[in-house]
């Protein structure tokens, strides 16, 4: 009879363990819940949770999206830190942990929509009829207008560049020639640019570096100086046009993918800048297009010249239109048919001045301080990234087992202080 009283006392003392257990468990589920919902709602939490949720980004992702799966509903035991808890009480490591899923690289890349407007009865109506004027009237005006200028440009093109035997006059010509056909591109969009500073004129032992947002930097820069450009080698009718009517004014192409173009690119940029009658030699060294907020890492080869570097930046303004071309998503085509069917495309071009290397100074140390001026000039954003990063990119997967790698190391050094 002892022993089973003695029995029955023990597992009433295990059922009431098991239920302060299941009672403890609950507590921690409603606190978390509760937790969860007043850092949700904007002001259903107290004061603490209230000014710290006011000081989050709310369109940031979410970190525990990254986390294990299961980690958000499976607790934790009692006195453990949780990552919920962390960026409940700690805004600067949600600003962190945001950063790391939205980083800058991807921003630069990004094509930035604007808010609309046509959002009520009222002002629906008025963008209906500028879409009527924009695709009806301006479009095809503009089309005849393109049409003109490739008639006219072929037209004196083609004899000039086979029949004329002179050559210094032939030059001057098809100079000529490709300023007016990049002219006659830019009305087709309405363009509206102010050019800022001295124009460029033709000198030995000077190159001109500009930021890059579109194909279309090349356009509005050659309507005033016919440069020779150092560009990517592009299929189609841009290509057709890069063999023959840009060959003719000096420019460089090259094949991103092939190692011995760097080689031979590189020869011809010194032989192209010690020519005094070459026409001045334009480089874009990021090496590809960034969405006009934000300059990635300037390339050292246009630095290594020895020669004078002449800082050119570009600023559009995105009222009408996005100049920025993404070309992993639409063709050179594409691009132009969204600039011929906007209002108009507004830039502005400073002509900075020249900068020279300075004693002791390496050529990433001058690509820096020159990007630092063409930021500063045009208003953009510094990131530390190679742009070529964007045609190599890793894996989502990589990126996300990176960042839950650090979520984890943060939760692992938090918990041992």
């Amino acid at each position: 009879m002892e022993e089973a009283t003695t029995n029955t006392n023990n597992n009433n003392n295990n059922n009431n363990n098991n239920n302060n257990n299941n009672n403890n468990r609950s507590t921690i589920i409603n606190n978390s819940t509760t937790t969860r919902r007043s850092s949700g709602s904007g002001g259903g939490g107290g004061v603490a949770l209230k000014s710290s949720s006011s000081e989050l980004d709310l369109d940031r992702p979410n970190i525990e999206d990254y986390l294990p799966s299961g980690s958000s509903i499976i607790e934790p035991p009692r006195g453990k830190l949780r990552m919920r808890d962390l960026l409940d009480i700690s805004p600067t490591l949600t600003e962190a942990a945001g950063a790391i899923v939205d980083d800058s690289f991807t921003r630069c890349f990004k094509s930035i929509p604007q808010e609309p407007w046509n959002w009520n009865i009222y002002l629906f109506p008025l963008w209906c009829c500028g879409v009527l004027v924009r695709y009806l009237i301006l479009f095809p005006t503009r089309c005849l207008v393109l049409t003109i200028g490739w008639i006219i440009f072929l037209s004196s093109f083609i004899p000039v560049h086979f029949l004329l035997k002179h050559d210094k006059l032939r030059k001057k010509l098809e100079r000529s020639l490709v300023e007016m056909m990049c002219s006659f591109f830019v009305a087709s969009w309405t363009g509206v640019i102010k050019y800022h500073g001295p124009r460029p004129s033709i000198r030995p032992q000077q190159v001109f570096v500009a930021n890059h947002t579109s194909m279309i930097d090349f356009i509005i820069l050659e309507q005033m100086t016919a440069f020779a450009v150092i560009m990517q080698k592009h299929p189609g009718w841009v290509g057709l046009l890069q063999s023959t009517a840009l060959e003719s004014v000096g420019c460089i192409w090259f094949n991103r993918s092939e190692a011995k173009d760097r080689e031979i690119v590189a020869k011809k940029l010194r032989d192209h800048v010690q020519g005094a009658d070459n026409n001045p030699l334009l480089i874009f060294p990021e090496g590809t297009c960034v969405n006009n907020h934000y300059t990635v890492m300037f390339k050292k080869g246009a630095f290594e010249l020895d020669c004078t570097v002449c800082p050119v930046a570009i600023k559009y303004n995105k009222i009408f239109v996005d100049a920025f071309w993404n070309s992993r998503k639409q063709s050179f085509t594409k691009h132009l048919l969204q600039l011929m069917t906007s209002w108009a495309v507004v830039c502005d071009v400073w002509y900075l001045e020249p900068q020279n290397k300075k004693p002791g100074e390496t050529a990433i140390e001058f690509a820096e301080r020159v990007r630092d001026i063409i930021s500063t000039r045009a208003g953009l954003k510094k990131v530390p990234w190679d742009g070529y990063l964007k045609y190599s990119r890793p894996s989502p997967k990589h990126r996300e087992r990176k960042q839950q790698s650090f979520a984890e190391s943060v939760l692992q050094r938090l918990e041992e202080k």
